[in-house]
């Protein structure tokens, strides 16, 4: 079927809150998807728009495309207009300085991703692929006919680039670290697999931390109570101070994450005396768990490891969690276990001339990342005969 016969059937419209589309219809649609994470759901996105931390205000106002047929819901894209180019983990600030050499604004630009998270997830959301191309169609012309320098779509599933390369799209690539569970029976298990310095590197970590007198606990979202959250959002936000930088997210979000996806998260907090020193935020399903933020308001000798990694992967082997994703960059994460894994980003640039350039920059990067990929491996923290 041709792509106008379709957009004939479907009522587009674009939106700019998830009420416009209501809790149901879009937990409908993300039910349809072979893959979907908690930040796709509603609760999570709606958390980040109700409190304002993903707002017009804060340079992230939402304009989701939307097809439907009849009252149902089809297909949905994520779609910000941006101001900036901040919390977005995949950097085009050079992009922004050409664009500004040259006379030109690259603001407003729209953008596609789960603000202020690096995680891969479907964007062009539709159980059709007709329906996918067609949002992805949309997309092209809005950034044209609305005069918006381009459009980036971040953190896509491998299986959706083709996608975003039919319809002309430039593809760029990333590299993440992630940990994989091979059925460990404990933590131990796990490091019998990676060589013996390594392995007795993780243990003297380890092993520093339990001599300090640190000690830890798990806790759910739904154990997690408002005295918890401040502890937790004041080590956030000490890390982004320690950065020289302003937090994207705020105590209420915190909150109501906490209140209404509690199954999806785990809180650790590290106590030394009977005071809490520490603390990381998980969010998880039943496949993955993914390491989000991390603070701490007294520093000590390997407690961001022990905080940020082991207890999580601790985490990993007691629930069977398949695969602990560490965040975005990280190669430290190497020492830990974790091992390289491509990401996947599609970018239009309205502007030929700079489309162009961009093109030649994002082959050379794609090599270099190619070469980069390549050498990680090398240097495998597992043991030969344990290598993935």
């Amino acid at each position: 079927m041709e792509l106008t016969s379709i957009k004939q059937h479907y009522r587009m419209a674009i939106i700019s809150s998830l009420s416009e589309i209501g809790r149901e219809q879009w937990e409908n649609l993300l039910n349809s998807l072979e893959h979907r994470n908690p930040f796709l759901s509603y609760t999570f996105l709606n958390a980040l728009h109700e409190t304002g931390c993903a707002s017009k205000i804060s340079g992230w106002q939402p304009c989701y495309i939307t097809l439907w047929d009849d009252s149902t819901l089809v297909g949905a894209y994520p779609l910000y207009q941006k101001m900036h180019s901040y919390g977005e983990y995949v950097f085009d600030w050079a992009w922004a300085e050409a664009y500004q050499r040259y006379g030109f604004s690259y603001y407003p630009k729209l953008l596609s991703a789960i603000p202020f998270t690096p995680v891969t997830g479907c964007r062009a959301i539709a159980n059709d692929i007709n329906i996918q191309r067609l949002m992805i169609n949309i997309l092209k012309e809005m950034t044209v006919t609305e005069d918006f320098s381009s459009n980036h779509t971040l953190f896509l599933p491998e299986d959706d680039v083709a996608l975003y390369e039919d319809a002309g799209f430039l593809m760029r690539t990333g590299v993440q670290f992630h940990w994989e569970n091979q059925n460990y029976r404990d933590f131990e298990d796990f490091l019998a697999t990676l060589s013996a310095k390594k392995s007795k590197n993780i243990r003297a970590e380890r092993r520093k931390v339990r001599e300090q007198g640190i000690t830890f606990s798990h806790i759910s979202g739904s154990d997690a109570d408002e005295n918890i959250w401040r502890f937790f959002t004041e080590c956030y936000d000490l890390t982004y101070a320690n950065h020289h930088s302003s937090p994207y997210l705020s105590l209420e979000f915190f909150l109501k994450i906490g209140k209404e996806m509690p199954d999806n998260i785990s809180l650790i907090i590290a106590y030394k005396e009977g005071k809490k020193i520490a603390a990381s935020l998980l969010i998880h399903d039943e496949e993955r768990l993914y390491g989000r933020y991390w603070g701490c308001i007294q520093s000590f000798p390997c407690l961001h490891f022990e905080t940020a990694y082991y207890q999580a992967i601790e985490l990993c082997i007691q629930k069977k969690i398949k695969l602990f994703e560490g965040g975005a960059q990280g190669e430290h994460k190497m020492a830990r276990g974790f091992l390289p894994k491509k990401t996947w980003s599609a970018h239009l640039l309205a502007r030929p001339e700079f489309s162009d350039a961009v093109a030649l920059y994002l082959q050379r990067e794609t090599n270099g990342i190619e070469l980069y990929i390549d050498e990680l491996h090398q240097h495998t923290p597992y043991k030969s005969d344990q290598k993935k």
